[in-house]
């Protein structure tokens, strides 16, 4: 059984899989920004949080990173998805969407009209 914290980093490292999926190349803070912006400020993120997911990603080989200039001008590491990265999401996505629906059909079981 996976603990909540696993679920959470799960849940995390899918939406930042998401974000550089849909974005391509972001520093840490964009990523943190666009998950925030997305979610309607249902999800807030730490910068502490949101490199620990970046750093775990860049270790299994889903994303990849190298240094460049933001947009204010400063030093920046930016993120990149990698192919395996992208399978990785393809994978992690259909699973979401299986749990969401079965859970979707758990909840409605117990609701009498």
């Amino acid at each position: 059984m996976q603990s909540k914290l696993d679920i959470l980093q799960g849940t995390l490292d899918l939406m930042v899989l998401r974000t550089l999926s849909t974005l391509g190349s972001l520093h840490g803070y964009g990523i943190a920004r666009r998950i925030e912006q997305v979610s309607a400020d249902h999800v807030i993120l730490n910068q502490g949080t949101i490199y620990i997911s970046l750093a775990r990603l860049e270790q299994r080989g889903w994303i990849r990173s190298k240094w460049g200039i933001s947009e204010n001008n400063r030093r920046a590491k930016f993120y990149t998805i990698t192919r395996a990265g992208e399978k990785q999401l393809i994978a992690e996505t259909e699973n979401w969407e299986r749990v969401a629906a079965m859970m979707a059909r758990v909840l409605a079981t117990g609701r009498h009209g």
